[in-house]
């Protein structure tokens, strides 16, 4: 893998943001050029600040919304490979503006990709949506990538639009029966269940609440859903995922265009409640609240089927539920300790998970 991206020019909208920021220093550390699309970060701490990206990085501030910008950035930086992470990622947050939640995500998507067709520079991109776009029906069946696509609030509505635009354009303009005689681009979908790790600030996201109830409040955690069980899973799981697809795509391998699921093993879907316990025992302070608030619609089950990934790809989840947690809650822990040495604590992590939980194996 280290082998592969190293010189490559890689283009990452959503940069900034906690995945983009993960993503983004997993491929500096194996050498690759990183150019970067994003709105400016929004929250105070910010892993993209924490871990200097700014400075490491070609960066590009500006809308996804705005074709024409999109347009004269990948036509100036001619990157091989593309990962669009560029989102409105709130579910709660889509309730107060879904205009924006739906412009953002589905014409940003669809700038993008219109972007790729008209430089005819990239070669491989996966274009990355949830685990959100399935049509929810709060049953125990996990949801395959051939399930229908749905969304009851704004958010999960907009991803999965999102996604029938990338399948469109897969099928229209980069469509493998072309390859490589008419278009010289592979492109995949991503979806991906509930991300947790060190670095995240994101509003009305669990985890994040919990530190700064923790750690900045110095008050009790308050927990809405406590039933709710969702696939936790550490992001740098989501992303070795990623990284396989776009590997596989550039090598032209056709197979994998199309959507992927990449999610945990059954022992990692839990309740918030059991995951708020668990977080304060590693953090070793806290207490719970639990303040049920159903007045915004949220889905209280969601489990995805990863044996595509697992067969084709040769991925698995590779941290189980525990693990994930340390991973996840000693960062916070060591941020609010000794912030010092965050990059070398980031970079441990990253070398610690590639070298001893994932094994590749991409024999297609």
């Amino acid at each position: 893998m280290k082998k592969f991206f190293k010189n490559k020019k890689i283009l990452i909208t959503g940069h900034s943001g906690f995945k983009g920021a993960w993503l983004s220093q997993i491929l500096l550390n194996w050498e690759a050029e990183i150019v970067g699309i994003s709105l400016r970060p929004n929250t105070k701490p910010n892993l993209f600040s924490i871990l200097d990206l700014k400075n490491k990085t070609k960066n590009y501030f500006s809308d996804i919304r705005n074709f024409s910008k999109m347009k004269e950035i990948i036509e100036k930086e001619r990157p091989e490979i593309v990962f669009h992470l560029a989102a409105q990622p709130i579910v709660r947050d889509s309730y107060d503006d879904p205009l924006k939640t739906h412009s953002t995500n589905v014409l940003g998507t669809a700038n993008i990709l219109q972007a790729i067709k008209e430089t005819g520079c990239v070669k491989s991109a996966v274009i990355i949506t949830t685990d959100k776009v399935y049509e929810n029906k709060e049953w125990l069946y996990p949801y395959r990538e051939n399930d229908a696509l749905g969304g009851y609030d704004p958010y999960s509505a907009s991803k999965a639009a999102a996604d029938i635009v990338s399948t469109s354009y897969i099928q229209s303009f980069f469509n493998t029966k072309d390859y490589p005689k008419k278009n010289k681009t592979l492109i995949a979908i991503a979806r991906a269940g509930n991300v947790i790790g060190g670095g995240d600030w994101g509003n009305y996201r669990l985890v994040p609440d919990i530190i700064r109830f923790v750690y900045e409040k110095n008050e009790p955690i308050i927990i809405r859903n406590p039933n709710s069980i969702r696939p936790w899973e550490h992001v740098l799981e989501p992303l070795s995922g990623y990284l396989l697809l776009a590997k596989g795509l550039y090598e032209g391998k056709k197979s994998l265009s199309g959507s992927w699921n990449f999610g945990p093993d059954d022992e990692s879907f839990s309740s918030v409640k059991t995951l708020s316990k668990k977080s304060i025992e590693i953090l070793e302070r806290g207490s719970i609240r639990i303040k049920k608030d159903n007045s915004k619609h949220e889905a209280t089950i969601l489990k995805l089927d990863t044996s595509k990934a697992k067969s084709i790809l040769k991925w698995k989840s590779t941290l189980n539920f525990q693990e994930s947690l340390e991973f996840t809650f000693k960062w916070y822990r060591n941020y609010y300790n000794d912030s010092s040495n965050l990059i070398d604590f980031t970079n441990n992590q990253i070398e610690d998970f590639f070298k001893n939980n994932f094994i590749v194996n991409l024999e297609i």
